[in-house]
């Protein structure tokens, strides 16, 4: 694996409340812990794309390339519950200067190779051109599988530019499928059409994109996402799932290089994401964005956390159940 180190076992770190009872466990003494990188037959493999090379080619602010660790530590001393201990950490792909492309095909391989061996991958990024590495991971994985590619942003990403970047990840999947002769099939949930240009919804309607705006995201009586998830939970075989941590409001998410000023707060995106997650159909599932060097008390770290820790929780039921 070219990029590719174990995370820091440091990391992995909290309280320890064995003294009150056995089961008074958390994810750190739950989690599996690997020094190299070999994909197993079943559990959900934890990876860091520790990158922030396509944030700066889109003029954001950088320091997503340190997320992925800070959300180790975050989730380290929740509580574990059904689920968590099926997590195994398989380690970070670093991202060297000015080398995004490389990175991409890095993670692109690592995700292919835990689909293929039959894990489900959860990646913390790094910027959203993380979501080029592991879409195409997976569709590379399952060649001949309907997948749906979801994505919880205020921002579509679908720019043409001379390279990639972290606004680009949608457009690239959507040549990367052409490529391979097969559906595009994309959604983007909690869309800010304050921050998308019209050549971008243009872009969107030449790609037949679904979008659901963020105003349409506020409150439960307003169903235009949940009946878009439920159409796609029957049309598709496989889902990926890409969370940019952007779509939630600002006052929830700091840490990110876009803060939101209206966006999808947690406890409606926990019940939109509920059927997904719960679904034995979503076979990846990605953080982005996250940035502490403006996190605010580790607010950001810690919503972001608890939103991978219900994630994984969820898939359990998927399992079994599906």
């Amino acid at each position: 694996m070219t990029l590719w180190q174990p995370a820091r076992a440091a990391l992995w770190q909290g309280r320890n409340d064995l003294a009150e009872a056995d089961n008074a466990l958390r994810v750190f003494q739950t989690l599996q812990h690997r020094t190299v990188f070999e994909p197993e037959a079943e559990g959900i493999a934890l990876l860091g794309f520790a990158c922030d090379e396509g944030v700066k080619r889109n003029h954001g602010r950088p320091g997503a390339q340190k997320g992925p660790d800070t959300l180790r530590s975050a989730l380290a001393n929740m509580a574990s519950h059904r689920g968590h201990d099926r997590l195994v950490d398989l380690g970070n792909i670093h991202a060297q200067p000015d080398a995004l492309e490389a990175a991409q095909d890095a993670l692109s391989d690592a995700v292919k190779q835990c689909q293929q061996a039959g894990m489900r991958t959860l990646v913390f990024g790094g910027g959203h051109e993380t979501a080029f590495g592991h879409g195409r991971g997976v569709l590379d994985a399952w060649p001949d599988a309907r997948i749906a590619i979801i994505n919880i942003d205020a921002h579509l990403d679908l720019r043409r530019a001379a390279q990639a970047t972290s606004g680009t990840p949608f457009r690239q999947l959507a040549l990367h499928c052409e490529q391979q002769g097969r559906e595009f099939n994309y959604t983007c949930i909690g869309v800010n059409p304050a921050a998308n240009t019209q050549a971008l919804l243009d872009e969107a309607a030449r790609l037949n994109v679904n979008i659901i705006w963020d105003t349409d995201c506020q409150r439960p009586e307003q169903t235009a996402a949940a009946t878009q998830i439920a159409a796609l939970l029957a049309w598709a075989d496989k889902i990926y799932l890409t969370i940019d941590l952007d779509a939630l409001p600002g006052w929830q998410m700091p840490a990110v290089s876009a803060p939101a000023g209206l966006g999808i707060p947690l406890d409606r995106l926990l019940n939109l994401l509920e059927p997904l997650c719960r679904s034995p159909k979503l076979q990846a599932v990605d953080l982005v964005e996250f940035n502490p060097e403006f996190d605010r008390d580790s607010l950001g770290a810690k919503v972001a956390a608890r939103l991978a820790w219900q994630i994984v929780h969820q898939w359990s039921d998927a399992d079994n159940h599906g």
